[in-house]
């Protein structure tokens, strides 16, 4: 076979090939529920999340008329209410948001630190992660890690290696929050995306509204 033919058909091979490598690298989109207990009491339903390619939803009994974004590679996290067509920053709304993004599981703290920073429950100073154990939580090889913010330690959290992401979250006041029915299935990517023609609120841009008007009273 002459040079050329064999130097075509290598290419052909190797962007055969590409798809395949791609998808591997990709991570397996999965969709779980969330529950919450504390030390003798039973557990109780906390919400569901879905993530895809490093965004999660989280859904939560609280707030039935809408739905938490987060990005932690922007990072940003969002409250969505469809109906209104608004979203507006998460801020402190949902600890849920702060604890169950994706992290490096060499290196949680630095997402970790990152969102609680977005949210302003940071301090200044550096996170720093602890690695605790391994331990087998829900039938899956965990690594614990105690995240420590100074010498105040926020909460202990073990991280699934494999999808890069807390699986359970024990926190200072001895609540746990667990990850349960964990699905390996397809997560439409549009439901991790805020809907078209939402415009986004500015809570505080209405309190300046409101102080210029007649029913504002200073305190």
């Amino acid at each position: 076979m002459a040079a050329p033919c064999r130097v075509w058909l290598s290419l052909l091979a190797l962007v055969g090939l590409l798809p395949c490598g791609q998808a591997q690298a990709q991570a397996q989109p999965f969709s779980a529920d969330l529950v919450m207990s504390r030390q003798g009491d039973a557990a109780a339903p906390a919400g569901r999340l879905f993530v895809l390619d490093g965004k999660v939803r989280i859904e939560t009994p609280e707030l039935a008329d809408g739905f938490f974004l987060i990005d932690g590679a922007k990072p940003v996290a969002y409250f969505v209410r469809p109906a209104m067509r608004i979203y507006m920053d998460a801020r402190q709304s949902s600890r849920l948001t702060g604890l169950f993004v994706p992290v490096d599981p060499d290196d949680p703290c630095r997402q970790w630190q990152a969102m609680a920073r977005l949210a302003g429950t940071a301090d200044q100073e550096d996170w720093r992660c602890e690695r605790a154990s391994e331990e087998t939580v829900g039938g899956r090889r965990t690594i614990a890690y105690r995240a420590f913010s100074g010498a105040r330690e926020q909460f202990t959290g073990w991280i699934d290696p494999v999808r890069r992401f807390p699986v359970q979250i024990k926190t200072e006041d001895g609540a746990t929050l667990s990850m349960q029915n964990i699905r390996d299935e397809p997560v439409p990517a549009q439901s991790l995306e805020v809907p078209p023609g939402s415009r986004k609120f500015d809570p505080q841009s209405l309190i300046e509204r409101i102080k210029q008007s007649d029913v504002w009273v200073a305190p």
